[in-house]
């Protein structure tokens, strides 16, 4: 049977795609050059944090240095859609928060599509956003923070580290699921609204429990629950918010490993088993749960569903609470 030039060449050409396998099916040796972790803001935050002390394990586990680059901008966006263009070759990765799941109801367009253009490999770590009031509140439980508010329609607001956030995004789901007449007032750091509601400004806040756990532990911020399935190692003594007796207001921010979409199974496999021993390791242990985060190391297939779950659930919130979309993050 003869071929035409086009089907010759099609045939051609998945010849010599096949002759161009990926490394790890050909035996060779993983990594054979640097690696590059894209952490898509700017250095210091929980994922900047995470990432550099997994790439200096990587780098002693592996023999070849994985190294941090830090791109910013857009809410993360720009950094994670460099990542996603990526060659699926092990030699881009990318660690990032709950930004990834939350971005894509606050932005009309993006760079990547959250559950399509990533392989995950592992949810690293987390800490659970807490819900605090500023003790002159006369307030002890959540059910007395919800009943004043009723019976005071208007007059309580809410700090949080910025629209579009975790803490904010709790913070609404705590609102629109109990029918509340409460204000969000943004800040623009974790700093600021921690200083604000211990100054009596806003004397309700959400935020990250890692920030909020020294002034709480000092008395400054008195803590009424957590929103996560389950008590904080940090402070154990403070309850979920389904035992405080609401139920269904979880949130997290997170510090998540991923690859590119179409890297081979086997090497998000070892990567994931080799990051999950940096993460046991004593030091690294420590370095988080010193900060406030605690370690999770989840299978890819859990942190798939994970980003699954939590995109449809912020959509949600954000279109029930009115959040209008950003322009677009190139």
């Amino acid at each position: 049977m003869k071929l035409v030039r086009r089907e010759f060449l099609y045939f051609a050409g998945t010849a010599i795609a096949g002759m161009a396998a990926p490394p790890l099916a050909w035996g060779e040796v993983y990594p054979s050059k640097p690696v590059r972790v894209i952490v898509p803001f700017a250095p210091g935050g929980v994922g900047d944090v995470t990432a550099r002390l997994v790439a200096q394990k990587l780098s002693e586990q592996f023999g070849k240095q994985f190294y941090v680059e830090n791109i910013g901008g857009a809410g993360g966006s720009i950094g994670t859609g460099q990542a996603a263009r990526a060659a699926p070759d092990g030699y881009t990765l990318l660690c990032t928060g709950p930004g990834l799941v939350i971005n894509p109801a606050l932005y009309d367009k993006l760079p990547y599509v959250a559950d399509k253009d990533f392989e995950p490999v592992t949810l690293a770590c987390t800490t659970p956003v807490v819900l605090t009031v500023n003790p002159a509140l006369p307030v002890q439980t959540v059910k007395d923070l919800v009943a004043l508010i009723k019976t005071n329609p208007g007059k309580y607001n809410y700090a949080s580290a910025g629209v579009g956030t975790p803490p904010h995004l709790v913070g609404e789901l705590f609102r629109l699921s109990l029918g509340l007449d409460l204000v969000h007032v943004p800040f623009n750091s974790g700093g600021q609204s921690v200083g604000s509601t211990i100054a009596g400004h806003t004397p309700i806040f959400f935020g990250a429990l890692a920030p909020a756990a020294p002034q709480i532990k000092a008395g400054k911020l008195r803590a009424l629950a957590v929103a996560s399935q389950r008590r904080s190692q940090l402070l154990p003594d403070i309850p979920t918010m389904a035992e405080a007796g609401f139920p269904g207001m979880e949130g997290e921010v997170w510090a998540g490993i991923l690859a590119p979409a179409a890297t081979p199974k086997e090497l998000v496999s070892r990567l994931h088993s080799e990051i999950v021993k940096a993460l046991n390791s004593p030091d690294v242990n420590e370095k988080l749960n010193a900060l406030g985060y605690e370690l999770v190391g989840s299978k890819p297939e859990e942190f798939a569903a994970k980003i699954k779950s939590e995109l449809a659930k912020w959509a949600r919130v954000a279109r029930e609470a009115g959040i209008k979309a950003l322009p677009v993050a190139n």
